[in-house]
């Protein structure tokens, strides 16, 4: 595989047990689809871009893994491929807890494809408005261990918006170094005290 994020080897290996194989599986489906896919993080979990835009992502929680795509509502070949159509978990197929519940490479490849094919002609998905749902905020173990030594900065972090508390984690977790993450973190806690948001400095005051 190439163009790949050291970050995303680390967020497997940090996985629950039962997650590595199906992160390992959905990975290695994705780069054979889409070899010049490229990784990344965002909201701290993996994402595939293409063309530059986002492909696909896949994500682990305590019990299950979840895989989607950024413009799955306009894929209309594979919509009946998708399996969560109930929407039960983030995602396109549903709770994911082992490679048994995922479609099989065929299928996952057709849909992967088609989804390459809307980021190769520029087709974009259209703007709205979406309140984030706090509960889709996942605060890196990290920065919550700073947060929870600093009583002030956590509060601080608390009281913010969801797109407040977002633009602080994405700020964090873009770092592709250890050494650069530590420091974007001492940083965030600095302005925390303050009751700064992340993007203070481009406000009116």
């Amino acid at each position: 595989m190439k163009n790949t994020d050291p970050r995303i080897d680390i967020y497997i290996s940090n996985a629950q047990e039962f997650a590595k194989p199906v992160l390992t599986h959905l990975r290695k489906i994705v780069h054979t689809a889409c070899p010049d896919c490229q990784e990344t993080m965002k909201w701290s979990f993996p994402h595939f871009e293409y063309k530059g835009e986002i492909l696909c992502s896949m994500a682990s929680f305590k019990k299950h893994c979840a895989f989607g795509f950024w413009k799955e509502k306009l894929m209309v070949n594979s919509k009946d491929l998708l399996t969560d159509k109930g929407k039960t978990a983030m995602g396109d197929f549903g709770k994911i807890t082992s490679v048994k519940d995922l479609p099989s490479g065929k299928i996952l490849t057709q849909c992967i494809r088609e989804a390459m094919k809307l980021n190769e002609e520029g087709i974009k998905m259209t703007k709205t408005v979406k309140r984030l749902d706090p509960k889709d905020i996942i605060v890196p173990p990290d920065f919550q261990r700073a947060l929870n030594k600093n009583p002030k900065a956590k509060n601080a972090f608390n009281e913010f918006s969801p797109s407040h508390k977002k633009e602080y984690i994405e700020y964090i977790t873009e770092a592709k170094r250890d050494e650069t993450k530590q420091k974007r973190i001492a940083q965030s806690i600095e302005k925390l005290i303050e009751g700064k948001s992340h993007n203070s400095k481009y406000n009116k005051q």
